[in-house]
């Protein structure tokens, strides 16, 4: 790199991608900084006592069925920082009338066992030969698009998420327990879910990471995991930089690449005219999707479920039935607040108990709303919970509610209280930010984009820091070969 430089790479944003990004280049040697705004690093991976002292919730993401499956968390010793996955009796429940339940449980027999005949035999053609494959899958998922490094395994994942995933459901399952079970999981798009091909994808791969990882949690709190990315960062060399808001890119020091784990807004107003103007004009184009309204809950009990499994369940899905989702999703994405929403929920303590004090609970729930709502939906989510839980509120000591604004307040990112980086339709899932072969490079060969508004996407597992990274790698060794070349001329 260019020796005249304070820095090779500074990297504005500390959450899981900034920070991954941080790693890979540090790994090779690099002088890396990261500028965090808030006072403490992560992102949306933060852990706070937002009730009562001693609860501990998770102020944004909480449970990481990618955490385990990324190629590069995996490779990084975050276990000797502290960081301890804790895996629920089972991943997911999903309650349903007369006080019934989906089951996601952590092998694909398990699971078929308590659906109907047909359906137990449906699950099993769909999950059971994509398993074994996971790896390979998750490797070609979790990359920009390209020529599949895996195209047989791709190709039997690929064949599956083609149709939407209300098709899917339909056409697959008669048991109501299997098609609400995909169902929930393909709302995590937060899309309709007769949208074709990206709600079955985001579905299907959290169902498949489920069986082949397991949907854990962090323990202590999600801060645990980007408080070991920090450590081992600082191991390898790498500076970290909190409480600093950056306006201007000239307000950095001097490197020979900028990094944002930022949104694609805030990349084009912080570079400035660094950026072409016709580039600046794309990434403010980008399309932000609905936002979130969520409840942080301390508890004086468990939340009294009617079905057993759902106490024993680390997430509960709370919408009810298939039509009931869809509907709830639909009336989300043409901005209207629904009445009776689907509800993700967790529930840490059930296998974490350190997040409270002894006897106590944390628990959140959140609903999908349409783009920047500041409407207060407590009463419409407690009232879902207490269907299939009577008696929840009972167990309420605290809550701290968060709106569309209050979370883009609290995280500039999330604009519109969109926690996802973006809509996650088809197109902007093969143009994020924009159309390019190079997705998280720019015109200026010295700064990058790593956060969730580029390929792979939402979720923690800090890949799209690793391939900015790869990228920035790439620059450089590039850089080199044309000086060696010029070297060898003169």
């Amino acid at each position: 790199m260019n020796n005249s430089t304070e820095y090779d790479s500074v990297i504005i944003g500390a959450g899981p991608n900034g920070l991954a990004a941080a790693i890979r280049l540090a790994q090779e040697g690099q002088k890396v900084l990261v500028v965090e705004g808030h006072e403490t690093t992560g992102g949306g991976t933060r852990t706070s006592e937002l009730t009562l002292p001693g609860f501990r919730h998770d102020v944004c993401s909480a449970v990481h069925p990618m955490g385990l499956a990324s190629p590069f968390l995996q490779t990084l010793p975050l276990g000797d920082y502290g960081l301890e996955w804790i895996h629920p009796d089972l991943p997911l429940a999903h309650p349903l009338e007369g006080g019934e339940a989906a089951v996601m449980a952590r092998s694909v027999d398990e699971t078929s066992e308590r659906l109907n005949e047909q359906a137990a035999a449906a699950y099993r053609r769909v999950f059971a030969p994509l398993v074994p494959l996971c790896d390979e899958i998750i490797e070609d998922l979790l990359a920009p698009p390209k020529i599949p490094k895996h195209p047989l395994a791709v190709t039997q994942f690929g064949l599956r998420v083609l149709p939407a995933a209300l098709d899917a459901a339909r056409l697959w399952f008669s048991d109501e327990k299997a098609r609400a079970l995909l169902a929930g999981n393909a709302a995590h798009s937060i899309l309709p879910l007769d949208r074709p091909l990206a709600t079955n994808a985001v579905g299907l791969m959290l169902m498949l990471v489920g069986h082949a990882y397991g949907w854990p949690i962090a323990k202590g709190g999600s801060q645990a995991i980007t408080d070991a990315m920090v450590s081992h960062l600082r191991k390898l060399g790498g500076e970290v930089e909190t409480g600093l808001w950056v306006g201007a890119i000239d307000e950095l020091p001097a490197a020979s690449s900028y990094v944002f784990d930022t949104s694609t807004s805030a990349m084009a107003r912080i570079a400035g005219d660094r950026l072409p103007d016709v580039f600046r004009k794309k990434l403010n184009r980008f399309r932000h999707g609905p936002g979130i309204f969520k409840i942080d809950y301390a508890l004086s009990d468990p939340v009294p479920w009617t079905n057993s499994d759902c106490r024993r369940a680390g997430t509960v899905h709370v919408g009810g039935s298939l039509d009931e989702i869809v509907r709830s999703e639909r009336e989300m994405w043409e901005g209207i607040h629904s009445d009776e929403p689907f509800v993700l929920t967790s529930q840490p303590t059930v296998s974490d108990p350190s997040r409270a004090p002894e006897g106590k609970h944390v628990f959140w729930a959140y609903c999908h709303v349409p783009a920047g709502s500041e409407l207060d939906r407590t009463e419409v989510i407690e009232r879902q919970v207490e269907r299939f839980a009577p008696g929840f509120r009972d167990c309420v000591l605290e809550r701290n509610t968060m709106n569309c604004a209050d979370y883009e307040a609290y995280n500039p990112n999330l604009i519109g209280g969109d926690i996802v980086g973006g809509v996650t339709d088809w197109r902007q899932l093969l143009t994020r930010p924009v159309v390019s072969l190079r997705p998280h490079t720019t015109p200026d060969p010295e700064i990058f984009l790593c956060s969730s508004s580029t390929p792979p996407g939402a979720g923690v597992h800090g890949m799209g820091g690793f391939w900015a990274a790869e990228s920035v790698i790439n620059r450089t060794l590039n850089v080199r070969a044309q000086r060696a070349a010029r070297a060898n001329l003169s």
